[in-house]
């Protein structure tokens, strides 16, 4: 079975269940995913299914789940969220497409999956756009820059972007050895988003860019169809991938980032009451994912060097050099350029 049909047997089979329980009188459904997110959802008279490729242990899951406890208490029980963690309701490309059509009300997903519907979305995802997550969050999440942006969707694909969610600086990891310059990556095949600006950013570091659903990257690596891949400490960590590459390089050659997607019939139709409540809580949410984020980025550290993973510094200047270009390379349209000078003025 494909991961697109399971993800739709998955929704089929949460609907028939909410159903099930409407008709026999038992109150709202409360969902099959997590059961970590079953207090908020059973409580709430309408629950909101979030899809999420990370673990129930990833401070994405915990911020959204912590979300959805507090929407349900500051809607007085009109609105919950139930997260699906481990990609249950299909990876990011269909989750993306679930939420178009209303199977699923909300995901996180990369800003490579949003950029194959609107290019505008590769100024956040080139590389050194932002040399921190501090002036990241400064930008994705200020609606008088990316306002426009994030509404650029709804006529089209029914999708509201809601915010940002950082990923974290991203950095190589491989199973071959420690990476000091683009040099070294010659001939590894390093695993990297589906999307043009992703696989561009790889090859110009020297690599051979292959890309791959996140949730195979752990097979790939243990059997040696790819030699590494590029993502964060956390990541790193989570996904155990550094049982399988053992070297980690601090090239930082991007700030990655998530965004929270919603269906744009069901976000707009929510009412004015319920909507601040929401707009609200997002803000706490990614308040509390940023510092999170920060915690666990030191801790999987610390993990990973007591596991036997190799941390090294690289040469900054050579990668810089070899990954400038693809500023000007991608910055095509007056929209695009407008928005990474708007992007640039508001982080500093």
């Amino acid at each position: 079975m494909s991961p697109k049909t399971l993800a739709a047997s998955v929704v089929a089979g949460l609907s028939a269940l909410a159903l099930a329980a409407c008709s026999a009188g038992t109150g709202p459904a409360t969902g099959t995913g997590n059961t970590a997110g079953s207090t908020q959802a059973a409580a709430a008279a309408k629950t909101l299914r979030l899809s999420l490729n990370q673990t129930e242990q990833h401070p994405s899951f915990i911020a959204l789940k912590h979300f959805g406890e507090r929407l349900a208490t500051a809607t007085n029980g009109r609105l919950g969220i139930q997260v699906y963690p481990n990609e249950t309701l299909g990876a990011q490309a269909e989750a993306l497409q679930l939420v178009g059509d209303g199977s699923v009300d909300l995901a996180i997903v990369s800003g490579s999956q949003l950029e194959k519907l609107n290019q505008d979305f590769s100024v956040f995802n080139l590389p050194l756009v932002f040399d921190s997550v501090e002036s990241q969050m400064k930008v994705v999440n200020n609606l008088d820059v990316v306002g426009d942006l994030y509404k650029s969707l709804e006529s089209s694909n029914q999708i509201t972007v809601v915010g940002g969610f950082t990923q974290g600086t991203r950095s190589v990891y491989t199973s071959k050895g420690p990476v000091n310059t683009p040099a070294d990556l010659k001939g590894q095949k390093i695993r990297v988003q589906d999307s043009p600006l992703a696989i561009a950013m790889v090859d110009a570091m020297g690599a051979s860019a292959t890309p791959m659903a996140f949730g195979e990257v752990y097979t790939a690596l243990q059997s040696g169809v790819i030699d590494g891949a590029e993502n964060n400490e956390v990541s790193y960590v989570t996904q155990k991938h550094l049982e399988v590459a053992k070297y980690f390089s601090r090239t930082n050659h991007l700030v990655g980032l998530d965004y929270l997607i919603i269906n744009s019939g069901l976000f707009n139709g929510l009412s004015a009451e319920d909507r601040a409540a929401f707009d609200k809580e997002w803000a706490a949410t990614f308040a509390e994912h940023t510092q999170l984020w920060a915690a666990e980025t030191d801790k999987a550290v610390q993990t990973a060097e007591a596991a036997g993973a190799k941390f090294n510094e690289v040469d900054t200047a050579a990668f810089r050099a070899a990954l400038e270009p693809l500023t000007a390379q991608y910055l095509k349209t007056d929209t695009q350029k407008a928005l990474y000078e708007a992007a640039q003025s508001a982080a500093n």
